[in-house]
């Protein structure tokens, strides 16, 4: 398509008159002069958030979120704790050892870290930087500490959500279907999750995972108004 914009300020100027009320109009609306939407081309890329107490799901909606918004990047976090089932390493987090973890830190390579139930996890800022500057979307699963660390960092581009289980009960149901921790640390993700829960009102959004299915309609509903907004 022909760039009309610099052939109509040539226009105005040889007519004598002033193209900056026209120039600004056309910075607003590039819609006008290329045919495509003005999201798709000045789009803000955005640090999406979902935090969760462990068990409540998250993990599973970004894996269903991922699928559908290709664009966006999932951040893989960096964790001290052992594999758990059929998980990758660099696909589900990057497994290191304390020492690893420790080094990463002293180098500033973490956007935000915490000690969680006896293990480390960090997301690495050079994750979000190298999305941000290709123009896309990142997709961080962190603790509400973490969330609170990256509201810091990048609050211009920061949009938050908190995964809710309906009630404590159900979510113990869900960690000991898991299989994969002893009674004690069930005990203590119960307990950490109701303070986690207790702070979910500092989110931008908040949803009841109660059914999945509609849980990530919501969250899919959610991501889709972020992308027209920007």
């Amino acid at each position: 398509m022909l760039r009309l914009k610099p052939v109509l300020i040539a226009v105005f100027a040889l007519i004598g008159v002033s193209a900056a009320p026209f120039s600004a109009w056309a910075d607003l609306c590039p819609e006008v002069f290329t045919g495509k939407p003005s999201s798709t081309i000045a789009r803000q890329p955005r640090l999406i958030i979902l935090s969760a107490p462990s068990g409540g799901g998250k993990t599973t909606l970004a894996n269903m979120l991922i699928k559908d918004f290709p664009d966006i990047i999932l951040s893989v976090s960096s964790t001290t704790r052992a594999p758990r089932g059929q998980e990758r390493n660099g696909v589900d987090y990057h497994f290191l050892s304390v020492e690893e973890f420790k080094s990463k830190i002293a180098q500033g390579g973490f956007a935000e870290w915490a000690q969680v139930h006896g293990n480390y996890y960090g997301t690495e800022i050079r994750t979000i930087k190298n999305a941000f500057a290709k123009g896309q979307s990142v997709l961080a699963l962190v603790d509400v500490h973490g969330a609170d660390k990256l509201r810091r960092s990048f609050p211009g581009e920061i949009f938050t959500i908190f995964i809710s289980p309906p009630d404590l009960a159900t979510l113990e149901k869900r960690l000991r279907a898991r299989g994969t921790d002893s009674d004690e640390t069930i005990q203590l993700r119960l307990s950490n999750a109701k303070k986690e829960m207790d702070e979910a009102r500092r989110f931008d959004k908040m949803i009841i995972n109660d059914d999945l299915r509609r849980a990530y309609l919501e969250l899919k509903e959610l991501i889709q108004g972020q992308q027209s907004a920007y």
